[in-house]
């Protein structure tokens, strides 16, 4: 399949013949699911901590004797029955990830790009090469392009100068071709990839 590329400034700059092994298949809901829950479950911390029996602060003398109260056999105030108890089952620092085949992986990455480029919010530009690299035109480009919150990816490495403008604009993501992911590819409302990185990302994926 064939896409138009333009320039930074708007103005038309050839096409580029995109794989559609890569670019055009049929998006299959389930597997971006399962890619992105993965994603997101290897991102998690985990750090969810709570005090058991063993680690609350208290006395370890026993509360009243064992027999002659009427009551329950009680040993320590530390049981969770108790206030300032230690709690019983409570979560602990752990992973979260699960496995995921490096296949399936790939075969989720051509899947969102296909979403993209089904949905007409794929955008292939010339390359990232400002004249200007201030931030104020960078905006002013991206404004009368009509990205709103975009997520571009380059080549092996993004270009300086464009990097250094766009870091404090809110709505850019700026990526090398590595660091292209399901998750950042779906939540951005414009995908654009620079000729370089159509290159670089076809031979990832193939």
């Amino acid at each position: 399949m064939k896409a138009e590329a333009i320039k930074l400034d708007g103005a038309a700059a050839g096409s580029v013949e995109l794989n559609d092994e890569i670019f055009g298949l049929e998006p299959r809901a389930d597997i971006l699911h399962r890619v992105v829950r993965w994603q997101r479950a290897k991102a998690q911390q985990g750090t969810h901590k709570v005090l058991t029996k063993s680690e609350v602060s208290y006395s370890t003398k026993k509360i009243y004797k064992q027999k002659g109260t009427g009551g329950a056999r009680h040993g320590s105030k530390k049981a969770p029955i108790f206030r300032h108890g230690g709690v019983y089952k409570g979560p602990t620092p752990r992973s979260h990830a699960h496995d995921l085949t490096k296949k399936f992986r790939k075969l989720g990455l051509c899947h969102a790009l296909s979403a993209k480029a089904k949905a007409g919010e794929l955008v292939v530009v010339e390359s990232l090469d400002l004249a200007d690299a201030k931030t104020s035109a960078l905006s002013k480009q991206v404004a009368n392009l009509g990205w709103k919150r975009a997520l571009i990816i380059d080549g092996a490495s993004v270009d300086e100068g464009f990097a250094k403008a766009a870091r404090n604009m809110q709505n850019l993501d700026v990526l090398p071709t590595m660091g292209a992911n399901v998750y950042d590819i779906l939540k951005s409302d414009t995908l654009v990839l620079t000729k370089a990185g159509v290159e670089a990302l076809e031979a990832r994926l193939k």
